[in-house]
């Protein structure tokens, strides 16, 4: 596979309601479509599998900016506390500063968006596509909690994917529940002998070859 060039690829801060949040971005050469990562608490833009569905992205590409919903500060708090992984406002929150951010900054480039997330980082990705119907094209959920975007899930316009593992029985059933409230385009599927952080050999490369797919087809209008 040739290396990838890329127009841009740094780390960019983002003024999130007078909190400072940080993101990764990366623009290959030729980039036609932008996907924001949501994460969950205890991942972030460093983490090996976000990086790895990334750069597969890349090489189709599609530009992507990797964002910590959380300050390094309430990181740190909500390892001993939890009190801000499942807060889904607080979250959508910050992924709408940084929807902003990217729409204001890369104007240039005229990317239609995406959404990637991860946990509770794909209920927070649904939400504020619910809130932005115009504004979001694509979403993909990896081993995500859709159900906690509750009563904007019959909202949500965007085309979404929600990847579960085949092993993760309870999230699964969770999916399901949040599937059957969306109106939107919708499918779920299910990576057999995959468990939640999908480790097993070849589960994270067909979680990249299903959010390619997914984003290529919807994106690409």
């Amino acid at each position: 596979m040739s290396a990838i060039l890329y127009a841009f690829e740094d780390t960019i801060g983002i003024e999130a309601h007078g909190h400072q949040i940080y993101g990764t971005l990366a623009i290959p050469q030729e980039a036609w479509s932008a996907v924001v990562f949501a994460h969950g608490s205890g991942s972030s833009r460093h983490s090996p599998r976000n990086v790895f569905v990334a750069e597969s992205l890349h090489a189709v590409g599609l530009a992507t900016l990797l964002v910590d919903l959380l300050t390094p500060a309430e990181e740190r708090v909500d390892q001993f506390t939890a009190q801000h992984r499942f807060d889904i406002g607080l979250l959508t929150d910050r992924l709408l500063a940084a929807t902003v951010w990217l729409e204001s900054n890369c104007s240039q480039y005229e990317f239609r968006l995406g959404y990637f997330g991860a946990s509770t980082g794909a209920a927070a990705a649904l939400v504020a596509a619910a809130v932005r119907p115009d504004g979001v094209g694509a979403i993909v959920s990896r081993g995500g909690r859709p159900d906690l975007a509750g009563a904007a899930l019959p909202h949500v316009r965007a085309p979404t994917l929600l990847i579960v593992g085949g092993d993760d029985g309870q999230v699964i059933e969770l999916n399901r529940t949040a599937l059957a409230q969306m109106r939107s385009e919708k499918q779920l599927v299910i990576v057999p002998g995959a468990t939640h952080l999908f480790e097993e050999p070849g589960a994270l490369d067909e979680v990249a070859r299903l959010a390619r797919d997914w984003f290529h087809l919807h994106l690409n209008a």
